[in-house]
């Protein structure tokens, strides 16, 4: 093994506060040959499989957690900014604010950002549910529009048949009914429908897990637009094949694109515009440049599972070189599907094994408690998951804190 009194240690800068890169941080921080900076535009991290619910009265201390808590006792620099460029040749990062960071070994771990396809007026009059300040801008829009109005909107439409659409069109019906009550707006009637472009649920998994989800749905009241083509949208409706659904309250959650870093960088894009990467998820034939996660050509990119394999990955095979054994070839993991939908009840696909209900969200519970601990302490993961029984509202009426 090298002496690392005698040679310096290699410096790793990681790109991305995300699961990935955090994942990545913590696992590399604790090779004492790696000099491990992590950069960040946000000192938070966010955890998006709560997103729905800090959008619909949960705390937004159950979908964030300071960076600085997570390294507080890890020798992990955490810088705050913006990578915009990458200089290959002198192997530097260079940040929005001018700052050049130099490395000897580069991970990206962007995350994606929001697609909204061209579709005309969708961008202006849409909300999102992507980020603490996405979903705290929705959540203020949901008590606003029953002050101004005294009445819920006529339609609430989600659009997205993914997990993230799903979630949300399970919870929104339950938190408008509480907020209608706090607000003194009494029998009216909360109509939520969710478009999906596809014919059914859930496309990318199999046809029974969207179907069971579609029953859940149509039992908790939620109208299911199938198989339907979002065309525009405007200050008071959306229209879907050719016919306008009036609305004031549109949740986009059906499109991601890759982080624009990678384009606007030259690297080598697949058709889906994701980075390609080889057997040891490198990028560009480069040694020293790593793409991981939501934003690598792989599998099963875009689900944390696969973020947080991917940065165990390239940690173990960091070490190996450091130790000059053979590295491994990446190979990519199922992930477990696991999708609330309304309270207590969540579907779950386990490789062959497709089961929901109560059981369910017990297992989503747990899934979440094993999500928090890849990036706290097991005491600091439970402390974490306990927060999701906080409420927090953001208006005078219902109150600061309720």
């Amino acid at each position: 093994m090298t002496d690392t009194k005698t040679h310096p240690k290699q410096k790793v800068v990681i790109v991305g506060g995300g699961f990935g890169g955090v994942r990545a941080a913590i696992e590399m921080g604790r090779l004492d040959f790696l000099d491990v900076t992590l950069i960040s535009d946000s000192d938070m991290f966010t955890y998006y499989p709560t997103l729905y619910l800090t959008a619909t009265g949960g705390s937004d201390a159950q979908s964030s957690i300071l960076l600085a808590h997570i390294f507080a006792d890890d020798p992990v620099r955490v810088i705050i900014g913006k990578a915009v460029s990458v200089d290959r040749a002198a192997k530097t990062l260079r940040l929005k604010d001018g700052t050049n960071v130099p490395y000897d070994k580069l991970v990206m771990s962007l995350g994606v950002v929001t697609n909204y396809f061209g579709i005309p007026g969708l961008q202006e009059n849409s909300y999102g549910i992507k980020s603490i300040e996405e979903a705290e801008r929705l959540k203020r829009h949901l008590h606003a529009q029953l002050i101004a109005e005294h009445e819920p909107d006529l339609n609430y439409v989600i659009v997205g048949g993914g997990p993230t659409g799903i979630e949300l069109a399970g919870e929104l019906a339950t938190y408008v009914r509480d907020i209608m009550k706090k607000h003194q707006v009494h029998h009216r009637a909360v109509h939520i429908d969710l478009v999906e472009m596809m014919p059914h649920l859930m496309p990318r998994l199999p046809r029974p897990v969207g179907r069971t989800i579609e029953r859940r749905l149509r039992k908790l009241g939620v109208k299911l637009y199938l198989n339907s083509k979002v065309e525009g949208a405007s200050g008071d409706a959306l229209t879907v094949s050719g016919k306008p659904i009036r609305s004031h309250t549109i949740v986009w959650t059906a499109g991601v694109a890759n982080n624009p870093f990678f384009s606007e960088n030259g690297f080598n894009l697949s058709n889906r515009k994701k980075v390609v990467v080889d057997e040891f998820l490198r990028a560009d034939g480069s040694k020293d440049i790593f793409v991981i996660g939501d934003n690598a050509e792989t599998p099963y990119s875009g689900m944390a599972q696969t973020a947080l394999h991917d940065a165990e990955f390239i940690a173990q095979n960091f070490r190996f070189e450091h130790e000059n054994r053979p590295k491994l070839a990446y190979r990519s993991k199922e992930p477990v599907y696991v999708t609330p939908v309304g309270r207590r009840w969540a579907s779950v696909l386990w490789g062959d094994l497709h089961l929901h209900g109560r059981a369910g969200w017990l297992l989503r519970n747990a899934a979440d408690v094993k999500a928090f601990s890849e990036v706290l302490s097991a005491k600091d993961a439970v402390v974490q998951w306990s927060t999701g029984e906080e409420r927090q509202e953001l208006c005078p009426i219902c109150g600061t804190v309720s």
